[in-house]
């Protein structure tokens, strides 16, 4: 090391020290990853994977519907890594995860689920500090459309963005502000489209909307839709309202204001909020006063509407969808959220960071150090001082 002037013109001195070191990222420990019921499979492997991939070992908490998708890897786990690595857990979140995350043994909690969940299984945890979290949560993602937005566009992505998957994706499009210009237009032909969409069982050919998983959902969409309905909104297609034990037929409410639950919640079924606007300010104040921050879609042909609304738009949610519905993917994108969307990134890339920790051996740049440190690499004393990693 040498001292050398710093160059402020305030006459102290710097010390300068050269270093030699390798860095190298490793492991956390071990990952609590628990997956949703509407995508149990994909979703509870975009955590999983990664984090087997970065050296940790893994619980996975089954979810409470879709487990027997899961059953094809367990083989497939026992046949690729020791024992121990891959743990499964099955049955009541309520009963099981608490006493796991009291332990103090799990270092990274990987959730897609509720808000409120993560909150209570996070409190749970002994040392809340220590631990690292990768959360996707709720959404109410808001479809912006404009007078001059090409008609057919945008009922048709605001179609599929808010009823596929009976609307049950944090993806999807939870509410639908329209322009008053164009309101009136886009609500008839919009109407039309949902009363075509073919109920049905999930393997009859040309289904759309088939029963929901979740036995107490029909009753929860009710208590929204008579909520909207008793401070004025009406539902405005035929077969609105409609259900048969699991069973909701896809509803539209027209218009929605902010005294209604359904304005602020996330309805996570085939419910379909509209609401007119004739300022763009209205917009911001919905954005602002909203808990949830992850996507927006924006319809128009106007370059300038547009870009405003975009500037304003990426400081509200993470991803903002131009002419298209909201949606996940490619893996390559980021995925993520403000707010209480969100925690965490995942991506391909950002996902093995989040499961990872850079770690790093450093020593003075001296002669004994070069000596000891050139020693150990070349005898391979070592499995970190190592120069022959393949990438």
């Amino acid at each position: 090391g040498r001292y050398c002037d710093c160059g402020c013109g305030c006459g102290c001195h710097v010390l300068i020290v050269c270093v030699v070191y390798l860095t190298l990222v490793l492991y956390v420990g071990v990952v609590l990853c628990l997956g949703p019921f509407n995508y149990p499979f994909n979703e509870t492997y975009t955590t999983l994977i990664p984090a087997i991939l970065m050296g940790n070992t893994v619980v996975m908490k089954l979810p409470r519907t879709g487990v027997l998708c899961h059953f094809p890897t367990f083989d497939l786990f026992k046949d690729c890594f020791p024992k121990g690595v891959v743990n499964v857990v099955s049955g009541s979140g309520r009963e099981t995860l608490p006493p796991i995350m009291a332990t103090g043994k799990i270092d990274i909690f990987a959730f897609i689920g509720t808000s409120s969940a993560a909150d209570s299984l996070q409190k749970e945890h002994p040392k809340p500090h220590r631990l690292r979290v990768v959360l996707g949560l709720e959404a109410k993602n808001p479809a912006i459309v404009l007078p001059d937005a090409n008609l057919e566009v945008a009922v048709r992505e605001c179609l599929l963005g808010s009823l596929s998957f009976n609307g049950q994706r944090c993806t999807a499009i939870k509410i639908i502000f329209l322009h008053k210009d164009i309101s009136e237009k886009f609500r008839a032909r919009f109407i039309e489209e949902v009363d075509k969409l073919k109920m049905g069982l999930p393997w009859e050919a040309g289904v759309a909307i088939t029963p929901l998983p979740e036995a107490n959902k029909p009753h929860y969409l009710t208590e929204l839709i008579t909520d909207a309905v008793g401070k004025g909104a009406k539902i405005v297609n035929k077969r609105g309202g409609k259900q048969d034990r699991t069973f909701v037929a896809p509803t539209v409410l027209f218009p929605v204001d902010k005294t209604m639950r359904v304005y602020h919640e996330e309805q996570f079924g085939p419910l379909v909020p509209i609401k007119n606007f004739e300022k763009i300010e209205e917009i911001y104040e919905y954005l602002d006063s909203s808990p949830y921050g992850q996507q927006a879609a924006i319809f128009t042909r106007d370059p300038n509407a547009a870009s405003t609304l975009v500037d304003v738009l990426v400081n509200q949610v993470s991803r903002v969808n131009l002419n298209s519905q909201c949606q996940r993917g490619p893996d390559s994108l980021p995925f993520t959220g403000r707010k209480d969307s969100a925690y965490g990134t995942l991506s391909v890339g950002d996902a093995l960071r989040s499961f990872s920790i850079r770690s790093l051996v450093a020593a003075k740049d001296e002669k004994e150090s070069q000596e000891l440190v050139s020693t150990i690499v070349a005898e391979h004393k070592s499995n970190f001082l190592r120069l022959d990693y393949l990438f």
